[in-house]
């Protein structure tokens, strides 16, 4: 496919895809949780947000999901467990495997932080149709599964 760039700023459309978007959406976040007293990242809040859905998984399993790389979720899951909200838990099957659970303090946090991201989420989305909103969505969708694919048959 070619792309016609010459309608487009593609300096800027890299910048957007490749992170000035979520870098303004996780400052947004990491300040909304700061005035709110939440003391988690925009990126721990990512880690709990999948615990919320699917609570005991591997750690391997949370960096596939999240898309982060072994140290990284190394780091997030050791700051978790010192804010209390996770705990490692060896696996009964494999004791080398570590079980990440909620702690009732990772529990309660989704009470006190999900409404918080929603709203910066409408925030963001301010102005906005339905209509341009489901495009978008649906666009970026395609991109990540492109990257993604590209990614996982190398």
């Amino acid at each position: 496919m070619d792309i016609n760039f010459s309608s487009l700023h593609p300096e800027l459309l890299f910048a957007l895809i490749s992170g000035k978007l979520s870098a303004a959406v996780n400052r947004r976040l990491y300040r909304a949780f700061r005035q709110q007293g939440i003391e988690i990242t925009p990126e721990q809040w990512t880690v709990l947000y999948y615990l919320w859905t699917r609570d005991g998984v591997t750690q391997q399993e949370l960096c596939i999901s999240t898309f982060k790389d072994k140290p990284s979720m190394t780091r997030l899951i050791d700051n978790l467990e010192k804010l209390h909200c996770v705990q490692r838990v060896a696996s009964k099957a494999d004791r080398r495997i570590n079980i990440i659970k909620l702690t009732p303090r990772g529990k309660e946090l989704e009470q006190e932080s999900k409404p918080l991201v929603f709203s910066v989420i409408r925030e963001a989305l301010a102005d906005l149709s339905q209509e341009e909103i489901n495009v978008s969505y649906r666009v970026l969708i395609r991109i990540f599964e492109n990257l993604r694919s590209s990614l996982e048959s190398k």
